[in-house]
């Protein structure tokens, strides 16, 4: 058993997918033998947060304080070096397996209250595989608390870039906007991506461009976002259900040794949501919220 814990391997026709116990994360998909998404070794830690489950809030979140209801509170900062509290509580911890079948796993984890966190969360996530349409990834998180509570979530997928350095890579990201950021990587206002070097809707080479972007103002067909990562060996797309309203897109040029990927990001809120309040989700007691996302193979 590696560093993420016992693996749950599911498949449908020419699709494989691995899931891991800690953080329920996904470590790895295939599609005709070929990756899609860059995976890591046994013996190491998920490099770069690779196929991470954020929850109860994605990205940054500045110094790690925010005010709740008129409550003042303190997150453990885990990102010390930019001073904020990052990506979520359930990272690493170790998710429950509450059924797996050939195509498909579920993982839970009961967020318990804690220092900074005084709230009742139960996050369920199912992986499934569908021999036509892909990967699909399903999240309900329930308020089981007495009081209300702030909610996001993220996923933090890489797609592989088929041995193409960064520079002679695709992407296309249906947004509007992008997120203005500052030193802390955190969100200080938006701007419009027409006419930058930013507007990726039909989608652009990236040459020198490198990004840790956020970007709002998405795109939907038929209630469904899509965004593309493509060489000339072959590509991903991410699809989003309209419950995401943002996108972090992170372009690494060795996520391990020798292997360029680009992180796209699917996000319920912005960086900082719960002092901003940008696309944050407030739960009731026993109220739930669901949410879903995928990668297909592009052809």
């Amino acid at each position: 058993m590696g560093l993420s814990g016992r693996e749950f391997v599911i498949s449908a026709g020419e699709h494989t997918a691995t899931v891991v116990e800690v953080g329920a994360g996904l470590r790895s998909y295939r599609h005709a033998g070929t990756d899609l998404t860059a995976t890591y070794p046994d013996d190491a830690l998920p490099p770069k947060c690779c196929g991470a489950v954020l929850v109860p809030w994605p990205n940054r979140l500045r110094a790690g304080r925010y005010t709740f209801d008129g409550r003042p509170l303190q997150l453990a900062l885990t990102e010390p070096a930019a001073g904020n509290a990052i990506h979520g509580l359930g990272r690493w911890a170790r998710w429950r397996a509450m059924k797996h079948e050939p195509d498909a796993v579920t993982l839970r984890l009961d967020i318990v209250p804690q220092t900074g966190w005084p709230f009742e969360l139960r996050v369920d996530i199912r992986y499934a595989l569908d021999a036509d349409r892909g990967l699909s990834v399903t999240t309900t998180a329930t308020n089981r608390g007495e009081h209300r509570a702030p909610f996001g979530a993220g996923f933090h997928p890489y797609l592989t870039t088929h041995g193409a350095e960064l520079d002679h890579v695709t992407v296309r990201i249906p947004a509007r906007r992008r997120l203005v950021l500052d030193d802390a990587q955190v969100p200080v206002g938006e701007q419009n991506v027409s006419g930058t070097p930013y507007d990726l809707r039909r989608g652009k080479r990236l040459k020198d461009l490198r990004m840790d972007d956020g970007f709002t103002g998405l795109v939907t067909e038929e209630g469904r976002g899509f965004a593309e990562v493509r060489s000339k060996h072959g590509g991903a797309r991410v699809w989003f259900d309209q419950t995401f309203g943002y996108l972090q897109v992170f372009t690494v040029p060795e996520l391990t040794p020798g292997t360029p990927a680009v992180a796209i990001e699917p996000m319920t809120c912005a960086p900082d949501a719960f002092n901003s309040g940008a696309g944050l989700i407030l739960l009731d007691p026993r109220q739930s919220w669901s949410g879903s996302w995928g990668i297909q193979p592009l052809t």
